[in-house]
């Protein structure tokens, strides 16, 4: 999921030493739909967030960009004790950007912050009993039970200062859902490659070559600055990257796409993304708020979200909404997820006579009443999809009352379940099925299972096969459960899948960087010619 953070007017300094541009300087500039929701590496987990928070924070394993496997950054190297034991050995000499050295108390301290009441990255830690160091260049993870990927998980968990955070009050990760801010939400102080110089939210993101990077001098990438604007309006956005003042648009509006093709100073890469966009339902009240309906939720039943479901003509979204931009899906994850089959991404046909019949059958002739909210600036081209979809929804007769809101406060709004049916999207950082599973359909629990099961869908047999998965070792066995869940996900529609977006990113012919599926920017890779 994607966030942006409220207006805010103050402007952040990082308390590190940062590199001052000179006359050599590659000085690199993008633009986004959205701002950062925190700095917080632990409090709220978005996919915007996660890749910006890599500038300036590192986890102990990564995904290669090139090849999608996981390999060292501040491990080394890992050893399988036993099955709920993996010690790591940590890269020696690295510092914090204020010239500490990171030491084994730091990344103990940082994974037991992931699993902290405030944090919302349980979804990577799930598994995890305690965390030991076993001497200054090692510690050992401890499981419940066995977890086959915990590697894919790290790369999630990035590792910060104890000493830092110790003195500025950032212990605790900022809980996301309250207004008040500790010191973590606004500046950063890391391992990585750059440091924060500057953020003043919803304007622009300023980070600075980190001079103590253990890596410095060994990268690819040639750029010394990195300059992040988050730009709302498509068009202010497609502007900025033709008149040169920025030299990457991430967010890439489709219509513009044909003339930036034609433009010989520019390029776009295009590929699949590794996100799903789609629809949840509340299936927890017993009345909808804001419904015609009193008495009874119409989304309990599921002729009426299957019918909601084959209402929506999803070649007409991609024709049409999208402009070839997407991959209609039946399945909650893109092919690239472990647990993907041809078989779960098949669709239930768009069928308007029969999505009558179903509500008809469901006790809903003349329709009903709905609350649908949308976001306006998270997902591509998230309104104009709501507003299709509404149209569509008409015909049958379900009368879906249709709210926009930006980023800052849709998300907020959706995490506190205030909406009876919301436009989403989910991406997979581990490439597994159980992180869609675990977050989206598992029973919603005080443990951070279903986190983000936002319209708290419940089936004892999916929490049966979530829990399953979590600790099975025997991978032909576990990817079959992990298709089960799948399969189990479609049958009973507890959401709605739309398609797979594609991504778009346009850019200045001198710039060179390597895409990935999951929208992501490798800070170390980036050249500017």
């Amino acid at each position: 999921m994607q966030f942006k953070l409220s207006l805010l007017a103050a402007t952040t300094l990082a308390l590190a030493t940062v590199v001052l541009p000179t006359a050599s300087a590659k000085p690199f500039k993008w633009a986004g739909s959205s701002d950062i929701q925190t700095m917080d590496i632990h409090s709220q987990n978005s996919a915007l967030g996660n890749g910006i928070h890599a500038a300036v924070y590192e986890s102990l394993v990564m995904f290669n960009s090139r090849t999608l496997k996981v390999e060292p950054l501040l491990a080394t190297s890992w050893q399988q004790v036993t099955s709920t034991q993996l010690r790591i050995k940590l890269r020696q000499g690295v510092k914090f950007s204020d010239g500490s050295v990171m030491t084994a108390d730091d990344v103990v301290y940082s994974l037991q912050r992931a699993m902290s009441k405030t944090s919302t990255y349980s979804i990577y830690t799930q598994g995890m009993d305690r965390i030991a160091k076993v001497d200054g260049e090692t510690i050992d993870i401890f499981l419940k039970n066995p977890n086959p990927v915990l590697l894919n998980q790290l790369t999630e968990l990035r590792v910060m200062s104890k000493a830092w955070a110790e003195k500025n009050n950032a212990v605790e990760p900022k809980d996301i859902k309250a207004k008040d801010e500790t010191y973590s939400h606004r500046n950063a102080m890391g391992t990585g490659p750059f440091v924060l110089k500057e953020w003043v939210p919803d304007q622009k993101i300023v980070f600075a070559a980190n001079p103590n990077w253990w890596n410095a001098g060994k990268a690819e990438g040639n750029v010394t600055e990195i300059t992040y604007t988050p730009i709302k309006s498509e068009a202010t956005r497609i502007a900025a990257l033709l008149s040169g003042e920025v030299d990457m648009v991430r967010d890439t509006s489709i219509q513009d796409l044909a003339r930036i093709k034609a433009n010989p100073n520019l390029k776009v890469m295009e590929m699949v993304e590794n996100r799903t966009v789609y629809l949840a339902m509340d299936q927890f009240r017993d009345e909808l708020v804001g419904s015609n309906i009193k008495g009874k939720n119409p989304l309990k039943d599921l002729r009426v979200r299957k019918a909601l479901y084959q209402a929506i003509d999803s070649a007409t979204l991609q024709r049409v909404t999208m402009r070839g931009m997407s991959k209609p899906t039946g399945a909650m994850v893109s092919p690239l997820v472990n647990g993907w089959t041809d078989a779960v991404d098949q669709r239930l046909a768009y069928d308007a006579n029969a999505a009558k019949d179903l509500l008809a059958q469901a006790g809903y002739k003349d329709g009903f009443e709905v609350d649908f909210a949308c976001s306006n600036n998270a997902i591509v081209q998230d309104e104009e999809l709501c507003q299709a979809i509404t149209s569509m929804w008409s015909r049958i007769g379900v009368k879906a009352k249709l709210r926009t809101l930006p980023a800052v406060t849709y998300y907020p709004m959706a995490q506190r379940h205030e909406a009876s049916i919301a436009l989403l999207s989910w991406g997979v950082p581990t490439f597994d099925a159980l992180y869609t599973l675990q977050s989206l359909t598992r029973t919603k629990t005080t443990g951070g299972d279903g986190n983000y099961n936002l319209g708290r869908y419940s089936n004892e047999r999916m929490d049966y096969v979530v829990d399953r998965v979590k600790t099975e070792t025997d991978l032909p066995v576990r990817n079959r459960l992990l298709t089960e869940g799948l399969q189990l996900q479609n049958d009973t529609v507890a959401h709605i899948p739309l398609h797979n977006q594609m991504l778009a990113w346009a850019m200045k012919k001198n710039v060179e960087l390597v895409q990935r599926p999951d929208n992501r920017i490798d800070w170390r890779l980036i050249r500017v010619n």
